[in-house]
């Protein structure tokens, strides 16, 4: 008997030494290669590629709309893939050139590189909620001449905003406003998660309430359900890992010997959002038959 406990001791000992060494593995994994800068080097460079790739569908998009409707100007539609093209495109420079970026001086210079393509990418999608808002109040009859007022005012307001703290931050570099700036655009991307759920959430139910042989109705509940699902986790994603970024040093995205974390957030915030609603929103405008297209289809 008492061989037997001896037995079994010993067997939960090797479990739990065995246990401990692929913890402590899986750790060493993860810090050396955030700590290699071949990887870091690596991982960077896979992001500027997809993202230069999503650039590249953006525009080529914006050149097959174009060879559609060439007699319309810059519609809601162009001017948001354009908007994705600029986004994207910078974004996938920022990480070409990411080592060089980290080293420039003086350092409010890292902040501007880093958060101007954020900021352009609130700017592409809040004309996503700018669009469904007009479509949602038009259908009710009720008057829009206010909206795209408010989306440039909401617009200028968090550029100034940001401009104000990053001359703060330059003329005083503290921890502190660099804690406000990132808590500052955790609340523009949670406003911008609320805004696809209140107007994506309203245009949904309103669509839904038409009747069912509408042509195209169903077509469009699914477009409507998909991009406002999935803008609205990419924000506030976005939002969550904006608060860990400003009060915890391991979840620090601004740093280069985080670039597994770069990867994940990165992805999961801008690349496959951006990717997936370019897809769902891919249909090209009817040629002829509309006597005022601005839609986004």
């Amino acid at each position: 008997m008492r061989t037997g406990g001896l037995f079994l001791m010993h067997s939960l000992s090797s479990s739990s030494s065995a246990s401990s060494l692929n913890l402590k593995e899986g750790t060493n994994w993860w810090w050396d290669v955030n700590e290699s800068p071949v990887w870091q080097d690596r991982i960077f460079h896979i992001l500027a590629v997809l993202y230069a790739v999503v650039s590249v569908i953006a525009v080529i998009q914006l050149v097959r709309i174009q060879l559609r409707v060439p007699e319309y100007g810059w519609t809601t539609q162009k001017v948001f893939h354009f908007l994705n093209f600029l986004v994207n495109g910078v974004r996938a420079l920022v990480f070409v050139f990411r080592r060089d970026a980290q080293n420039m001086q003086p350092e409010i210079l890292q902040h501007i590189l880093l958060d101007i393509p954020s900021l352009a990418f609130f700017t592409t999608y809040a004309l996503l909620v700018l669009f469904w808002a007009e479509i949602y109040y038009q259908a009710r009859a009720v008057s829009t001449d206010g909206l795209r007022p408010s989306f440039f005012t909401i617009n200028a307001l968090v550029y100034v905003v940001q401009i104000v703290l990053w001359l703060v931050l330059w003329w005083k570099p503290v921890h502190v406003t660099v804690i406000i700036s990132k808590m500052f655009f955790a609340c523009v991307s949670l406003f911008a998660a609320l805004g696809f759920l209140l107007y994506g959430g309203r245009l949904f139910l309103m669509l839904q309430r038409f009747p069912v042989e509408s042509k195209g109705r169903r077509k469009k509940l699914r477009e409507v359900g998909y991009v406002t699902s999935i803008c609205f986790t990419c924000f506030l994603i976005r939002c969550i890992m904006m608060c860990f970024n400003a009060f915890d040093d391991a979840a620090d995205l601004d740093v280069l010997d985080h670039p597994i974390l770069n990867f994940i957030y990165y992805l999961l915030v801008e690349i496959l959002p951006s990717s997936l609603v370019l897809f769902i929103l891919r249909k090209l405008p009817p040629k002829r038959g509309i006597t005022q297209y601005h839609q986004i289809q």
